[in-house]
């Protein structure tokens, strides 16, 4: 493990968090907030800074980033950025739990979007705006805005982006942009377009400028934070609340294929499978919904609407539902909204989940091995998008597949010792796992967590980090000998 090249990466990570914090210190400022929010980001500004230029000194022998490298070096930065993202909502007098503020700010970075802090109404506007900024900084990956703009990235970065996001699940995406720095670029233009316009369209609706950076921030981060405590359906506004959807719907998308549409490349979108597959999900799911929850709620517009919010909600793993005040969701429906839970969206977007990319190739595998049954000379490949897909990539699928669900019942068990209602405890875990933050109880929907105890809130923190981090690197770091590996053999 070559440490000196990972206090180094992390050193460029904390000046890069520093950076960011001075947006809600100027939230603050702009709101005559008092002394102590202000000093609420002060202090994590000039500690993060003084780590972040201390560190950067270091001059590694090596700087080739390894595999393991880039797992640890992806591991550091996000627990180290929840944690010192928490410090602004224990010092502004948020919560005087820390736990509850690492939660804050675990759920922040993950996108998992979800709070322990009921009352946000009442939370100073520059914490609010900082719950919001970094669900979006969450949104396509820490490292990746590091690699975005630094200059010292060389071609062995491209562990770092493979140990950031799924943005290479099961297809050979990466062959479009063959320059780590260039791929990190364009997503990031991307999501800053997609933010920006999503901006001015609430905007127009007549949302004010702030609370529609804060929807803005938590529907392109996919994490469906509001500044407030009703959510969308505080405004009363049906036009923010179609534009929200739509949006959600969309950060679900690949990015790749944003990019193919910039490049009038409309066949390789056409043919996407993960894409097809993906619309196909949301509109017979619409339909069943509409149908099932039609008896629930005043007109069929209604239904539709109440509906298309919810999946949008859920298959973008975005967890954002402006319905505190909504009719109680039949038993199909709120099988739907699970099932959506765990699938999740697209590979190489913002959201979280299964992908639906792993489930195509499961499909795929299961009807291969069958028709091998049957005729046990056949020869098949399996393919996505026109093209065969490794056996390798197969398996690290299964492999996937079968962690998850080996820590989606390790968790549940630890959990259940809460002793609440066990449609609420195995939605609570599928939650956090795949980042969407809104659970389903018998009551309806879910979102207050404060008043499960300390063990449980650390089981969703770290469902929360295996979920983004799609586990690998987390579970590859548990390994002693991994960090106790010599330099030289770890550079190899």
């Amino acid at each position: 493990m070559n440490y000196s090249l990972i206090l180094k990466l992390l050193g460029n990570m904390f000046k890069i968090e520093s950076a960011f914090m001075i947006l809600p210190l100027a939230v603050s400022f702009i709101f005559g907030e008092s002394l102590k929010s202000k000093l609420a980001f002060i202090f994590p500004i000039l500690l993060l800074a003084a780590l972040g230029f201390t560190l950067a000194l270091i001059k590694p022998k090596i700087s080739k980033i390894t595999v393991k490298d880039a797992f640890a070096a992806t591991v550091l930065t996000w627990v180290s950025f929840s944690i010192f993202g928490a410090l602004p909502y224990f010092l502004s007098g948020s919560s005087k739990n820390f736990i509850d503020c690492l939660f804050e700010s675990t759920a922040g970075f993950t996108t998992t979007g979800t709070t322990m802090i009921g009352d946000v109404e009442n939370m100073a506007r520059s914490v609010v705006f900082w719950k919001g900024l970094s669900v979006w900084i969450g949104g396509v990956g820490v490292l990746m805005f590091m690699m975005a703009v630094l200059p010292a990235v060389n071609a062995s970065s491209i562990n770092l982006l493979r140990a950031e996001m799924s943005v290479i699940t099961g297809v050979s995406r990466e062959k479009i942009l063959p320059k780590i720095k260039e791929v990190a670029k364009i997503i990031y233009l991307i999501y800053i377009s997609i933010t920006v316009l999503l901006t001015i369209l609430l905007l127009l609706t007549g949302m004010p400028l702030y609370d529609s950076l804060i929807h803005a921030f938590a529907t392109a981060g996919s994490a469906g934070f509001s500044n407030m405590n009703d959510g969308v359906r505080a405004y009363d506004n049906t036009a923010a609340e179609i534009i929200i959807a739509v949006f959600m719907f969309l950060v679900g998308i690949s990015f790749f294929i944003y990019f193919y549409m910039a490049k009038r490349n409309f066949k390789q979108v056409l043919k996407d499978e993960e894409l097809r597959v993906y619309c196909g999900i949301a509109f017979v799911s619409l339909i069943i919904m509409t149908i099932n929850i039609y008896g629930e709620v005043n007109s069929f517009g209604e239904a539709v609407q109440f509906s298309a919010f919810q999946i949008s909600s859920f298959i973008s793993t975005t967890g954002y539902s402006p319905l505190l005040a909504s009719p109680q969701i039949p038993v199909l429906s709120q099988f739907l909204l699970l099932c959506m839970m765990f699938v999740g969206c697209c590979s190489g977007s913002t959201g979280g989940g299964i992908k639906i990319v792993r489930v195509i190739l499961l499909v795929k595998t299961a009807r291969v091995e069958l028709r091998k049954m049957l005729h046990p000379n056949s020869v098949k490949a399996i393919t996505i998008n026109g093209k065969k897909v490794d056996d390798e990539i197969i398996t690290k699928t299964a492999v996937f597949l079968f962690v998850y669900f080996a820590v989606f019942f390790v968790a549940t068990l630890i959990v259940s010792i809460e002793g609440k209602d066990i449609m609420l405890t195995v939605s609570s875990v599928i939650a956090m796992l795949s980042n969407v933050g809104v659970g389903i109880s018998s009551d309806g929907l879910h979102y207050d967590y404060s008043s499960f105890s300390w063990l449980s809130k650390t089981a969703f923190m770290i469902c929360m980090f295996l979920g983004r981090l799609e586990f690998f690197p987390v579970l590859i770091l548990m390994k002693p000998s991994v960090w106790l590996e010599k330099k030289s053999v770890a550079a190899r």
